[in-house]
């Protein structure tokens, strides 16, 4: 079973609450991880980027994922804010 199938998408798992997604419905955000090798010191080593899907849903509720125009609204307002 390799290659393209058609209509038939891998299922993603929704990294909140668990349900399963077709890849072509989730939304993909990429987050950074790091983590502190010393308690005393602040010495914070990057690792990387973590791929994680969502369901819609759950993108909307974490403000992941938006409609365009609102998404370009609050841009907008952060833009004038800063500069």
């Amino acid at each position: 079973m390799s290659g393209n199938r058609r209509g038939r998408q891998k299922l993603e798992t929704c990294a909140s609450c668990g349900r399963a997604v077709p890849r072509g419905k989730a939304v993909e955000y990429s987050s950074r991880t790091h983590f502190t090798t010393d308690l005393k010191e602040d010495n914070v080593t990057y690792t990387g980027f973590v791929d994680q899907y969502y369901c819609i849903s759950c993108a909307k509720h974490r403000k992941i994922f938006e409609k365009k125009k609102q998404q370009a609204q609050r841009l907008k307002e952060k833009r004038e804010a800063y500069g």
